[in-house]
């Protein structure tokens, strides 16, 4: 039996006007990703693929087409809407960490719960487990100063899975790391993934990335030139 469709693109456009130049970020991009997919978007730069992520998440609108996520078109709400919609379904992991430097590692993650006004046990208690989870148990009351730039980004996993969203969407997330620690940073999403099953999409152009996803679209000139998924069912046909 298949999963639920958590992200549905149909037909998905952007198209950018630099004065009277007009850049054809992505052209008609279809994408479906199921529940517990891990799945990584590469191409080059310029391929589209920030612009693809951006659009999910309903940061950027696209110029024609469709985005549904967990049932809901995204085009269709309004602003305040889209803003609660991202809190409450939508995990973020950014290159640069996005850490709030004047909160603990504890209060970091627990900041999500607080806005979508979790109570206090269960912020305490979720936000306990999942550091223990990403190998932070003992780092709870520290600031994002005291840490590696491998835990700081593990922090950021922390707090993108605290509130189980339907998908967790990272941009480059091992940019600034060395390799044994974005390597080691994968295996762990991937660990949670498997354990939790949530929905992983990656946007990148690390080869490593690539290797260790289960699924592979890449990119180019804004159009899909290859979908690993596909082309396993092509082959199982």
């Amino acid at each position: 039996m298949e999963k639920e469709l958590v992200i549905e693109a149909k037909g998905v456009t952007k198209t950018y006007e630099e004065g009277e130049v007009k850049v054809h970020a992505l052209h008609p991009v279809d994408l479906a990703l199921r529940r517990g997919e891990f799945t990584a978007v590469a191409g080059p730069s310029g391929s589209g693929k920030t612009t693809l992520l951006n659009i999910i998440s309903g940061l950027d609108k696209p110029t024609s087409g469709k985005i549904k996520l967990a049932g809901r078109e995204m085009g269709a709400m309004t602003q305040a809407e889209l803003s609660d919609f991202r809190r409450d379904h939508i995990g973020f992991i950014f290159q640069a960490y996005n850490l709030i430097p004047v909160l603990t590692v504890g209060e970091n993650v627990e900041y999500v719960l607080l806005l979508r006004g979790t109570g206090a046990g269960e912020r305490a208690a979720r936000v306990n487990r999942i550091l223990e989870e990403v190998g932070l148990g003992g780092k709870k009351n520290r600031f994002p100063s005291q840490l590696s730039g491998g835990q700081q980004q593990r922090v950021a996993i922390a707090r993108a899975m605290v509130s189980s969203p339907d998908i967790i969407l990272a941009d480059e997330p091992t940019a600034n790391l060395d390799s044994a620690t974005g390597s080691a940073l994968m295996d762990m999403m991937r660990e949670l993934n498997e354990k939790r099953g949530m929905t992983f999409l990656f946007s990148t152009h690390d080869a490593m990335i690539m290797e260790k996803s289960k699924r592979l679209v890449t990119l180019k000139d804004g159009r899909v030139d290859s979908d690993s998924a596909a082309d396993k069912a092509q082959r199982h046909d």
